[in-house]
């Protein structure tokens, strides 16, 4: 039995809950609570038993990220892109850069992150145009940015899409966060929602790495981008599971606790249970859907993907009608900022136009029924 979603639940109402406004409310990244996954080892979910990790799969990815996201979704979109950085380099890696990457997360609780999207390109990853790479004979030079990096300045090393000499092919190459000439534009990041994740500009001013940091082989960056999509769709289906539920939680409990002189309950009005039955049938097939998604992949089965990529449309679309209705049921309170209605409305908004976005998701869901 699976009793990983149990455990984080509970490590995320001690841990995550008490600094999740506070890190909204500041626009700042939730330094504490990362300190505290860490030192839980949840980093190390992934990583094979015998670099040390837990050798875990994509149904406690799902688990993790979506029972972080019922307390703070910007925390469980850090933590899963932490874990999609690390399946590129498991999948990909050198055994050299594959071994000192785990142990680097292991021993020294090292953190990951993506650096994919470019303001120019928006969710097309693979057409990076906003980066130049001087090939040398022992290293190679970069300049230019990357935009939106999610855990812009805190995470320790960004799996990073540059191109490649061949127009149209791209590689992958990871960037120490250490490394002269990496600079992270902090104050580029003014999300309406999602604020805690610090999506920022990371620039590269004549950053020289050499070819160890390359992950895999030259120039099949579009290809290896290909193995984590589903721990990465997935992950973000799991995050607005996780995000309804809490929207679930908080309109059930003001509605009940929300009384009228007459010692009647919001919560007894016809009207009010409509809305509350709506939210939690989304939610309930939002979880479904994410949790079969991820145990259809795990099994091997031939609709995996097909379920990967439903589950996330639906999800993030769910998550906003929810959210509506929650702020409905929230009624003044929630909209003067009273509770966490408002924080969960915004962060809802993300998920349409978090890559990749819902009209691509219906379009490829679409696609894959009919194997266009």
């Amino acid at each position: 039995m699976n009793n990983f979603y149990k455990d984080a639940k509970e490590f995320a109402i001690a841990n995550i809950e008490p600094y999740a406004k506070e890190t909204d409310n500041n626009g700042e990244f939730p330094k504490v609570i990362f300190e505290k996954i860490k030192n839980a080892g949840y980093l190390s979910l992934l990583i094979p038993k015998e670099f040390g990790g837990k050798g875990l799969t994509l149904v406690e990815h799902e688990s993790v990220c979506r029972a972080f996201s019922e307390y703070s979704s910007s925390v469980g979109l850090c933590y899963m892109m932490h874990n999609v950085g690390l399946v590129t380099i498991l999948d990909h890696g050198s055994d050299k850069l594959k071994k000192e990457i785990c142990e680097a997360i292991v021993d020294n609780k090292k953190m990951l992150a993506l650096a994919y999207s470019e303001s120019g390109t928006g969710t097309n990853f693979m057409n990076t145009t906003e980066i130049t790479v001087d090939y040398q004979k022992d290293f190679a030079i970069f300049n230019g940015k990357k935009s939106m990096v999610t855990s812009g300045n805190y995470a320790d090393y960004y799996v990073t899409l540059v191109p490649y000499k061949t127009t149209g092919e791209t590689e992958q190459w990871l960037f120490p966060l250490d490394s002269n000439g990496l600079i992270f534009a902090e104050n580029t990041w003014n999300g309406l929602g999602m604020r805690s994740n610090v999506s920022c500009e990371m620039h590269m001013n004549n950053l020289k790495l050499d070819y160890h940091y390359r992950i895999g082989a030259e120039g099949k960056g579009n290809e290896q981008a290909q193995s984590p999509v589903p721990f990465f769709i997935n992950g973000l289906a799991a995050v607005y599971s996780g995000l309804s539920q809490a929207i679930l939680d908080e309109a059930v409990n003001h509605t009940t606790n929300r009384k009228y002189p007459d010692g009647k309950s919001l919560s007894d009005i016809e009207t009010v249970q409509l809305h509350l039955a709506e939210i939690f049938k989304n939610t309930k097939a939002s979880i479904l859907l994410s949790k079969n998604a991820a145990e259809s992949f795990v099994n091997g089965e031939e609709d995996a993907f097909l379920n990967i990529v439903s589950a996330r449309a639906f999800s993030c679309d769910k998550v906003i009608e929810n959210a509506r209705l929650g702020m409905r049921l929230g009624g003044g309170k929630a909209y003067n900022c009273h509770g966490n209605m408002e924080r969960f409305l915004r962060d809802s908004l993300a998920g349409q136009v978090m890559a990749p976005g819902l009209d691509f998701l219906n379009i490829l869901t679409g696609q894959l029924l009919t194997n266009k």
